[in-house]
């Protein structure tokens, strides 16, 4: 009967032994730094501004209002025709705002000429969805020059600018492509460590980008037709 216990109390020992030997290797592995690869995914496409926006700022002046009013109608009649010619409709030109100043109440009123007394600016804008057509039309601004069309200063060096509203229609693809390049680039870092890329741990999917298809130093991105939508995606994946 003694020798039935001595077996029994060794048989609980081994048990308790072999069970704080599991527990303790499920501590060890728990400790161990999980591995992990963080990859970038790159997508780009090409494409071309559909939407221009030209902003036209003209003077006139005179030694009277009436005066100045009337050379600014025709300014404005200049302008309106010369888009007319390029194809543009009353619908896309738009004037946004007149400004009207009476240099004879300034400052420098004792040097001002009576024949310049009054000087009116009207700001007109060109909204079309033909931007090659705008493009061609902010380009020969010498055309207006020529017929006594006064630009100011910054709306003569100003020019057309070109806008891309297309990015909804591109973003699923691009999002998966980014998605399908990363984790290319993590598989490829996992062969070369003997691993397996595992699942996914954080996914940042990145800002969409629209920028100059061709980029100028010092030059105005937003001059180009030309653009190239981009997004990188950063996803951290788990490694086996």
């Amino acid at each position: 009967m003694r020798i039935v216990y001595l077996l029994c109390a060794l048989f609980i020992a081994m048990g308790i032994a072999g069970a704080g030997w599991v527990v303790g290797e499920a501590l060890v592995e728990s400790r161990e730094p999980a591995r992990y690869v963080t990859v970038k995914g790159l997508s780009e496409r090409e494409v071309k501004a559909d939407l221009g926006f030209w902003p036209i700022r003209f003077v006139a002046t005179g030694g009277t209002l009436e005066e100045a009013r009337a050379a600014l109608n025709a300014s404005e009649q200049s302008v309106r025709g010369y888009l007319s010619n390029r194809g543009f409709t009353p619908e896309e030109i738009n004037v946004q705002n007149i400004q009207v100043e009476d240099r004879a109440a300034g400052y420098n009123a004792g040097s001002t000429p009576d024949a310049f007394r009054f000087v009116l600016t009207e700001d007109m804008l060109v909204t079309s969805t033909k931007v090659d057509e705008l493009a061609g039309a902010s380009r020969g601004i010498a055309d207006l020059i020529a017929s006594g069309v006064v630009f100011s200063t910054d709306a003569y060096s100003a020019g057309a600018s070109f806008v891309f509203t297309g990015l909804n229609g591109l973003k699923n693809e691009m999002l998966a492509e980014a998605t399908q390049r990363a984790k290319e680039s993590a598989e490829q870092l996992a062969a070369e460590s003997g691993a397996a890329v595992g699942a996914i741990q954080t996914v940042n999917q990145g800002v969409f980008e629209i920028l100059p298809a061709v980029e100028i130093p010092n030059d105005r991105p937003e001059k180009q037709i030309a653009k190239k939508v981009r997004v990188v995606s950063t996803i951290t994946y788990f490694l086996q």
